[in-house]
């Protein structure tokens, strides 16, 4: 049987971005099924060495091309003459894909094109109309993007495809090895409170307000009551300079503890094992991994009422952590993105959670993470989401064929009046 050949593009599947990972997810998920072949770009990166690499496990089926951005017409235009694939995929934000869309007659013609889109928030994005009409088909990130994508253009395929965390790596570890990661790697020996916050530095992640606002909470509590550890880039120029923030505000004493390094993610659950509660209070946010990790490790979260991290916190009348309402939507926008929402939260809401949560006794708290991981398992597993991606590509393959695309049509009738 002939392979369904798929060229991807998205950050690097080696990387360890929320897109990364899910890429690397999705592609491996597939190649386990026998019936795919894989050509990558991967972008997102600065390259030290931009010579294609296979890997051990997969051989010829996978090809990973280094690139810078995400590719270019040129680079399309070459791989599709030369590997001839069967579906064009790519993931992220749709602001980074309009050279890619401006080629869509070129493109289409010969091979469907399948996006998984990410988008924050409200108001509806009329504006990405004829981005959505360029596609074949629309996987949707979160139930926000879904129903934007049904309103803005309804007549284009989607299915809904939240992200996955791989259950086997992120879970409770024993009692035993929490305690001695605590003691020996974060020199935490007392039974104070442990926050983990697990982002890139940048703006729209808060971080900054999340240091500042934590020195407020320990002044209300005590500093010996409470640490926060933030795996992220302090010196990041896309964010703050967090280490400035941690000398204004005091939290000079291991009341912060900075993880910079990359890590695998075997590593990384021992950070969400090792917290009460894990935070994010973006104020726009697609999905949000980090937090889909901390509840499959039974940690509950801590987050604003936004984007994907509202259908983790919270599956109907059930909370698995503490849910901030936003206390304001301020309209901000851009030549790009006209208007979106940023959803805010203020410094009183943010110690108030930290308190609330703080409150909770133990048993309850630990009853709250069994039943996030609960419902990690019920509604974000990886059986679900390999066989929906497994019938996006089949359907999408079967409906539209390639070389040519015989769903395509480069015109449409219109009745004048």
């Amino acid at each position: 049987m002939k392979k369904i050949k798929i060229l991807t593009l998205s950050d690097h599947p080696f990387s360890p971005s929320g897109v990364g990972t899910q890429t690397k997810y999705i592609i491996e998920g597939m190649l386990a099924t026998g019936k795919y072949q894989f050509i990558s770009f991967g972008g997102a990166l600065k390259h030290q060495d931009y010579r294609p690499v296979k890997t051990n496990e997969w051989g010829d089926d996978w090809v990973v091309y280094p690139v810078d951005g995400y590719g270019t017409p040129e680079m399309i235009r070459s791989i599709l003459r030369s590997e001839k694939p069967d579906i064009l995929w790519f993931m992220t934000d749709p602001r980074f894909f309009g050279w890619l869309w401006q080629i869509e007659n070129e493109i289409r013609p010969n091979v469907p094109m399948v996006y998984y889109h990410v988008w924050d928030n409200y108001p509806y994005p009329t504006f990405n109309r004829k981005f959505y009409l360029s596609n074949d088909h629309i996987a949707t990130i979160s139930k926000l993007t879904d129903d934007i994508v049904a309103t803005v253009t309804p007549e284009v395929a989607r299915t809904y495809v939240p992200h996955a965390v791989d259950t086997s790596i992120f879970k409770r570890l024993p009692e035993e090895e929490i305690t001695k990661f605590k003691k020996e790697q974060l020199k935490i020996e007392d039974d104070r409170f442990v926050f983990f916050w697990n982002n890139r530095n940048a703006r729209r992640k808060q971080s900054g307000s999340i240091l500042w606002w934590f020195a407020e909470f320990l002044k209300k509590v005590g500093k010996d009551k409470a640490t926060l550890v933030m795996h992220t880039d302090p010196k990041d120029m896309n964010g703050q300079d967090l280490i400035a923030i941690m000398e204004n505000t005091g939290l000079t004493n291991r009341e912060v503890l900075l993880s910079q390094q990359k890590i695998p993610p075997q590593n990384l659950a021992f950070f969400y094992n090792a917290a009460d509660a894990t935070i994010n209070i973006s104020d726009a946010e697609g999905f949000g991994l980090a937090t889909l990790e901390s509840l499959a490790c039974e940690t509950p979260i801590i987050v604003t009422k936004t984007g994907g991290l509202q259908e983790q916190v919270r599956n109907g009348e059930s909370l698995y952590g503490i849910e901030i309402i936003p206390a304001s939507m301020a309209v901000i926008g851009s030549q790009e993105v006209p208007f979106i929402y940023e959803d805010r939260i203020s410094q009183e809401q943010f110690v108030g959670a930290l308190e609330t949560f703080t409150s909770i006794p133990k048993q309850q708290r630990r009853l709250i993470g069994q039943q996030g991981r609960q419902h990690v398992i019920e509604n974000f597993n990886f059986e679900d989401f390999i066989a929906r991606w497994d019938k996006i590509f089949t359907d999408t393959h079967n409906k539209c064929g390639s070389w040519p695309n015989t769903s395509y049509k480069a015109w449409e009738i219109k009745e004048i009046e």
